[in-house]
């Protein structure tokens, strides 16, 4: 048993490594790529929902800040 795993252990570093470029190769051919009307409506929508959470944290920062202004005040 130790003898199996040893000789398992004993094997050609770069046949390990040519298997895993095949194997990420054969992977690579399922993959469905989007199309470029997809990636560009995406990109709006992330660039739209970053805007407008920004705006959001903007205006509540500024409602925080005057609260806390004039919490100092008094």
């Amino acid at each position: 048993m130790a003898e199996a795993n040893a000789n398992k252990k004993s094997k050609n570093p770069f046949k390990a490594i040519a298997r895993y470029f095949r194997e990420v190769k054969s992977e690579m051919k399922k993959v469905v790529w989007p199309s470029r009307k997809q990636i560009v409506n995406n990109t709006l929508v992330v660039i739209a929902a970053v805007l407008i959470i920004g705006i959001i944290i903007w205006i509540l920062d500024a409602v925080f800040q005057f609260g806390l202004l004039q919490l100092i005040k008094k």
